[in-house]
């Protein structure tokens, strides 16, 4: 399978009021296409920024990001916009969302912006459709966002990730803000286009989220100090089981 994105002895430093803040420590993983990999560990721990950095909304201080075959530090502000835009979908665990536009022109929104669209804007509304057609939403198109359940306001902002058919999905905490029977949901959605080739990174502290990825990353202190490949032939339950022991083992 081809790399997607291959990051390598990567590491953030914040310095506040003189003093150094060494958020990541040479942190270095590949995400293969077809993955669903989590990033699990204690809060502080580095998760979030580790997602920023290596899609590159926020800057590293060394190492190196290659997104696609291409150097992350090497590209301009508005290139790696572009790049954001065109080959990279987010969810976030709050559901931004422009107030004064549907929910149909909010996930429209991000394929009106790319330079890469060359379809006409009816096949592009007619992609967008069967997106929320796709996650069970259609019915709330024309809503407002504050007109909507939680679990559907984030289908929607899937869909949103999805309508520039982007090489991955980042995800933080994309079940945070919602109770178990929408989080459910939404896993269920995110492991179904995983399952139809969408590659996904995603930060969580929740295990039974974490047990549907095909891979998990163990954080602590800016470090990466485990490794662990789920079996996706057992049933849910026992890699939730499985998955539980190995991090109380490493430190959980």
């Amino acid at each position: 399978m081809n790399t997607v994105l291959e990051v390598r002895e990567l590491s953030k430093t914040y310095v506040v009021n003189k003093r150094q803040n060494h958020v990541l420590r040479n942190v270095s993983f590949g995400v293969t296409e077809g993955e669903m990999v989590a990033v699990m560990g204690p809060s502080g721990s580095g998760k979030s920024t580790l997602l920023y950095t290596v899609s590159g909304m926020d800057s590293m201080t060394a190492g190196s990001v290659r997104f696609a075959g291409q150097s992350l530090p090497d590209l301009t502000e508005s290139e790696l916009a572009a790049l954001r835009l065109d080959e990279m979908g987010f969810i976030f665990q709050q559901m931004y969302m422009l107030k004064n536009l549907t929910i149909l022109d909010n996930v429209l929104l991000p394929a009106f912006q790319s330079q890469k669209r060359r379809e006409s804007r009816k096949e592009t509304v007619q992609r967008a459709t069967g997106l929320l057609r796709k996650l069970g939403i259609m019915e709330i198109a024309e809503n407002d966002i504050n007109e909507v359940s939680g679990g559907q306001l984030q289908r929607a902002c899937i869909c949103r990730s999805m309508i520039n058919s982007p090489k991955i999905i980042f995800a933080d905490e994309p079940t945070g803000a919602l109770n178990r029977a929408s989080s459910d949901e939404v896993m269920e959605e995110l492991s179904r286009l995983n399952g139809e080739g969408t590659t996904i990174l995603l930060v969580t502290h929740d295990v039974k989220v974490a047990a549907k990825c095909t891979r998990v990353l163990f954080l602590v202190d800016g470090s990466i100090k485990g490794e662990y490949n789920l079996d996706r032939d057992k049933v849910l339950r026992e890699r939730e089981r499985a998955l539980s022991n190995w991090l109380m083992e490493m430190g959980w």
